[in-house]
């Protein structure tokens, strides 16, 4: 008896220890035999929908060395884009900037550069010394001008980064996730898709002016991409102790474009390997269906108004991401308005929405918006319309 009890206790034990354990958290990483990264953290993600493809730990904090330049350079093209610099406006590099460390191009206290110089400098080469040269810039110090990379971050919805300086350098706090990078890096390439004249530049002279004369200085790119893979279209490399190799790499191959980040990679050779097994991956998976919505709309009825109808427009075109090798000519879209609204009506309201079906599922919706505002119609407007048709 007492053999039979030790076995059944045997037995509920091995059983048991075959079951899942319920307080081990799971491994965030995206199920697929055709596709291995090395790396400990990796997002393979598609630019105009946003759409993560693959990801690997992609929230796990991590040092993001130079990067954070990519935070950097929005924060540059934002200046441009606002007005607040231009390309031609002469930077001047303060004896701070001209100290830091890690990469940098060796400006000197009181020599001076283009915007355009700079942004060469900190897209191509990495440079440091012209990333704080820029912050100081534009908001007056490297400190206030990190305060608005974080604001920046927190609009993009990068709920998992702080930066603590403009360059990436290893620093107390200084973290960010792959998946935060991946956000930023759309958010640069789809609205200042000029980076990309910037960021694959292979190799360019810059000259130094100072008091000891003039003298060039060679920029290259630390992309190595750039000259190794065919699609290549940037973006940012990063390396230091603490971040180990880092990269967001983006691609572009008919039509379709990829954003793959790797972080903390053991070794440069790895960090290449495994964001072009990204690319590769994304390229032979994915298909995008694009409607710009440049069909003519039908108006809509508006009762009790000034008018008795408003034009629609489309608030905006439509992306589709498949990952399934679908057949992208079938995809229908539907309207659905109603037959008439009442007054009034305010130009930008939405009035109904487009539907979108693949194989009668829906995979997304566009609003339609009224184009005009319509007033109520008020008894002198009847009044003046009964006229008009008296007249007539």
């Amino acid at each position: 008896m007492h053999c039979i009890l030790s076995f059944l206790l045997s037995a509920c034990l091995l059983f048991s220890s075959l079951l899942p354990n319920s307080d081990t958290a799971p491994t965030e990483q995206t199920p697929t035999d055709e596709i291995t990264v090395s790396a400990p953290s990796a997002v393979l993600m598609e630019s105009s929908t946003g759409q993560i493809i693959y990801e690997k730990e992609s929230n796990t904090s991590l040092h993001p060395a130079s990067i954070t330049k990519i935070m950097t350079m929005i924060l540059i093209f934002d200046a441009l884009d606002e007005g607040k610099i231009s390309l031609e406006d002469t930077v001047t590099v303060s004896e701070y900037a001209a100290s830091m460390g890690g990469s940098q191009v060796f400006l000197e206290p009181g020599e001076t550069q283009t915007v355009e110089t700079m942004l060469k400098c900190i897209s191509v080469a990495s440079a440091n010394d012209a990333c704080v040269a820029m912050a100081e810039h534009i908001w007056g110090s490297e400190q206030e001008f990190v305060n608005q990379m974080n604001k920046r971050a927190k609009g993009l919805g990068m709920e998992n980064t702080n930066f603590v300086n403009c360059c990436g350098l290893d620093a107390e706090g200084h973290m960010t996730t792959a998946r935060d990078v991946a956000l930023m890096s759309r958010e640069l390439i789809t609205k200042y898709p000029q980076i990309h004249d910037y960021c694959t530049i292979w190799m360019e002279n810059i000259t130094h002016v100072t008091k000891r004369g003039s003298s060039e200085f060679g920029l290259t790119n630390t992309n190595k991409l750039i000259r190794q893979y065919q699609y290549a279209t940037g973006l940012k490399t990063g390396s230091t102790s603490q971040a180990k190799f880092c990269v967001s790499a983006t691609a572009k191959k008919d039509g379709l474009e990829l954003i793959a980040v790797i972080m903390a990679a053991p070794d440069h050779k790895v960090r290449f390997k495994d964001a072009t097994a990204l690319l590769n991956y994304g390229f032979g998976k994915c298909q995008v269906y694009k409607d710009e919505n440049k069909d003519k709309l039908p108006s809509l009825a508006i009762q009790g108004g000034v008018e008795e109808s408003s034009p629609l427009a489309y608030e905006s075109e439509f992306t589709y991401l498949d990952t399934a090798g679908s057949d992208l000519s079938a995809v229908t879209k539907e309207l659905e308005l109603p037959t008439s609204v009442k007054a009034p009506v305010k130009k930008g309201q939405t009035a109904g929405k487009v539907i979108y079906k693949l194989n009668k599922q829906e995979i997304g919706s566009v609003n339609l918006l009224f184009v005009n505002n319509v007033e109520k119609a008020l008894f002198k407007d009847y009044f003046l319309k009964t006229l008009e048709q008296f007249f007539l």
